[in-house]
């Protein structure tokens, strides 16, 4: 079997169980959802938390009758954070019917921008791919759907300035990042913002896989010696940055980190809370277990006589895929609607995700409205901090610097 075919017919069976008991029949009424994940690349420590999580939401829409009748299937494909399996799960997806995408990449999204567009499929990009997708009349068929790279470099420098006391003239700030597409995307918010606000910016690129970058901290440390650092990592890269830091004597307090450097692994596997202490986190999603969602998840799995899974803990990256998988739901809810309760299409599901306004899903999604024109919903973050021992909210939704944002979509549609 391929390697798609094992994975969605695994979900798509134990879904069912948790669901149905494994017996109960479905209404003859069915929508396909298409999802990239990497479970065994690079960025695995992202989605071995994040698709279980997408998937339990969808599950947990399934046990109470599916989204207005519907059942959901949900096709997976690991891509391994590589674009060739990102192209080639597209066609399975479009073959089958998938009337969404969730999208898994900065390259991937990429690659596969207008392949979207010539099939006329939405795929969904939260918190990656490109920044300029915000613009839903230039991309019509990509959603960011949450805060893009340019918009968590504003946030960045939002929160930066306020711990320095609200002036950064000045000041020195070191941008420590993944030297990738994804790395490099935020780069020109980051100049921008150096220039308006007085700051002197050093940019320290690391290379992949990211687990080396010993020479690059002590240069920050050592030599530039920044009043805050930025960074932007993924993978294995956010808790070696957290040691290296730490070991070179850096105050975490005075470092900010992008959305893939933030969750409960990353501290983890730093060595801990207690090593992190100070470290600051932006997020796009609600973090914690104290969300109605979660906790009816955990009594979905517990009528079926099983235990909530471990990813669960893991509540940063786990409650993302919650998050993607709700507002993928929530499209398609607004496009049986508008259809009269008849079965959509992807075009009429696309029309649904730029019809979605104030669901919060009791806070776990930040207050975005999504439209024609703004496919990202407006760049919402929260801040997290680890301390004693946990991660604490230290700043709750905001958006930085959106007329900076604003300036620089227009500038990219100006070009076209």
């Amino acid at each position: 079997m391929t390697r798609f075919v094992r994975s969605w017919l695994g979900i798509a069976a134990t879904t069912a169980t948790l669901a149905f008991g494994g017996g109960q029949a479905f209404a003859q009424k069915e929508l396909v959802f298409g999802l990239q994940c990497d479970r065994t690349g690079p960025t695995a420590t992202v989605g071995v938390y994040l698709c279980p999580g997408y998937h339990d939401y969808i599950a947990l829409v399934n046990s109470k009758g599916g989204v207005e009748g519907f059942k959901i299937k949900v096709l997976e494909v690991d891509n391994e954070y590589k674009v060739p399996p990102a192209m080639e799960a597209h066609e399975r997806f479009k073959k089958e019917g998938a009337v969404l995408e969730g999208l898994y990449g900065t390259p991937q999204t990429a690659a596969l921008s207008k392949k979207l567009e010539e099939d006329k499929i939405l795929g969904t990009s939260p918190g990656f791919g490109t920044a300029a997708a915000a613009d839903g009349k230039r991309f019509p068929y990509t959603f960011p759907i949450a805060a893009s790279y340019w918009s968590q470099a504003g946030a960045a420098v939002a929160f930066a300035k306020e711990k320095l006391g609200g002036n950064l003239k000045g000041k020195k700030i070191a941008y420590l990042f993944y030297d990738n597409p994804a790395g490099k995307e935020p780069l020109p918010i980051l100049e921008d913002l150096a220039k308006q606000e007085g700051f002197e910016m050093r940019t320290f690129a690391v290379p992949a896989p990211g687990v080396e970058m010993g020479a690059q901290v002590l240069d920050i440390t050592g030599r530039f010696k920044p009043d805050f650092i930025i960074t932007h990592l993924f993978g294995r890269a956010p808790s070696v940055s957290i040691k290296e830091l730490k070991g070179k004597g850096y105050p975490l307090s005075k470092v900010i980190a992008f959305v893939w450097g933030s969750a409960e692994a990353d501290i983890i596997a730093a060595g801990g809370m207690g090593v992190a202490e100070g470290y600051n986190t932006i997020q796009f999603a609600g973090v914690g277990k104290e969300f109605q969602v979660l906790k009816d998840i955990e009594a979905m799995y517990k009528a079926a006589g099983k235990t909530p899974p471990k990813e669960m803990d893991s509540t940063v990256y786990y409650n993302r895929g919650v998050l993607i998988a709700a507002l993928h739901v929530e499209a398609a809810r607004n496009a049986i609607k508008a259809k009269g309760g008849s079965k959509p299409s992807s075009e009429d599901v696309k029309n649904g995700m730029e019809a979605i306004k104030g669901f919060t899903l009791g806070g776990l999604v930040p207050p975005m409205e999504i439209t024609a024109a703004d496919h990202e919903g407006g760049g919402w973050v929260q801040i997290w901090t680890v301390k004693g021992g946990k991660l604490v909210k230290d700043k709750d939704w905001f958006q930085g610097y959106r007329e900076i944002i604003k300036k620089h979509l227009a500038a990219e549609a100006s070009k076209s």
